[in-house]
């Protein structure tokens, strides 16, 4: 029974964690726990997994007020678990993170289910510490995570990812042209959609092949959709590709040249596994500053490129693509330099450690 819900950044890690469980253990049986309202209503029945929806809501970065709402409602989340528990007797129970988490691993607590925690970040969220007393194991993804945790239980394996990314290898440039990927997380990000909608006449005039994939988060879907349609680009159907979400990211990834990104955990894994080149923009807001963190290591490393977002605008966007996209030298050494952060065997190392944790 998997805690993963709210957005991508903790959905996908969960999904690439139940398909390695049916690989490795044919037979096996994969349930969420998630809300009514998150990115799981849409994605786990799509992935082909049951959804059990409880009552939860978020406490970090809601104020004072949001913050109490989220802790009222976490004992009946409880016993939500409990009873879900008692009735489908899972062996194991996965939070990996966020709001949805606490009451599936407090419930598992409470029942003696065995449980581990998964922690994406460099900066661990408030839930998994909260949570890592009372769990077995904990899998995380960088080494400044340990002392959070205590390196006892603490396993650092990478950030789980779904094994179609495998499969996107790094080729710069495409045939006809370049093809330039436009992330803002499962949730789009109105600063990242502003700044690409004026800067794309630009890039075209530069770089008429570039061909451009560029999911705008559901808020923003109709203002993209509708400002590039009024650049009529002679070859707009087949040259932008304008959606809410990507269901298929994988294949996005293989056809990327360049990936403009927010800088969550998941998308960081995805992006080092796959060996992409990125411009990174940090959401400003993220709790801890953790997705500023998270880019600055592929910064460190040689790649990606780093623009905070208070200094996000069409122009400069525009630049930092476009001298990417000129020094094709460059982009392959970037690519290389992803590469070698990538950990693409982290979804198996953690479901042998929670088999060999169930089995005993």
């Amino acid at each position: 029974m998997i805690a993963a819900g709210g957005t991508g950044g903790h959905l996908y890690p969960g999904v690439a964690l139940a398909r390695e469980f049916e690989r490795q253990m044919p037979g096996s049986e994969a349930m969420f726990v998630g809300t009514t309202r998150g990115l799981e209503t849409k994605v786990v029945p799509k992935e082909g997994f049951e959804l059990i929806t409880i009552a939860a809501r978020g406490v970090m970065g809601k104020g004072v007020g949001g913050a109490l709402q989220g802790l009222a409602v976490v004992p009946l989340g409880v016993a939500q678990c409990l009873a879900v528990c008692r009735k489908r007797r899972p062996d194991l129970a996965i939070g990996v993170g966020g709001y949805t988490s606490p009451p599936l691993i407090l419930a598992a607590f409470l029942l003696g289910i065995k449980r581990v925690i998964v922690e994406p970040n460099v900066h661990p969220g408030v839930a998994n510490r909260a949570l890592a007393p009372i769990s077995h194991l904990v899998f995380v993804s960088f080494a400044d995570a340990v002392p959070y945790f205590g390196s006892d239980k603490t396993r650092i394996v990478g950030t789980p990812i779904r094994r179609e990314f495998l499969q996107a290898q790094s080729v710069y440039p495409a045939m006809n042209g370049p093809t330039l990927l436009v992330l803002g997380g499962s949730q789009g990000a109105r600063s990242i959609n502003r700044a690409m909608v004026v800067a794309l006449p630009a890039l075209i005039a530069a770089h008429p092949g570039l061909r451009v994939i560029h999911q705008t988060g559901e808020r923003d879907y109709e203002d993209v959709a509708s400002a590039y349609r009024s650049y009529r680009i002679a070859d707009a159907p087949a040259q932008i590709e304008a959606v809410p979400f990507l269901y298929d990211m994988p294949r996005a990834f293989r056809e990327a040249d360049l990936i403009v990104s927010r800088s969550g955990a998941t998308t960081v894994a995805e992006i080092t596994a796959c060996g992409k080149p990125a411009v990174l923009i940090p959401f400003p807001h993220a709790i801890h500053g953790h997705q500023e963190r998270n880019a600055r290591v592929l910064e460190r490393a040689g790649a990606a490129q780093v623009i905070v977002d208070a200094r996000l605008s069409d122009a400069v966007l525009a630049g930092a693509i476009s001298a990417l996209l000129t020094r094709p030298d460059h982009l392959r050494e970037m690519a290389r330099c992803s590469r070698s952060l990538g950990q693409a065997d982290a979804a198996d190392a953690i479901v042998s450690e929670c088999r060999a944790l169930v089995t005993g």
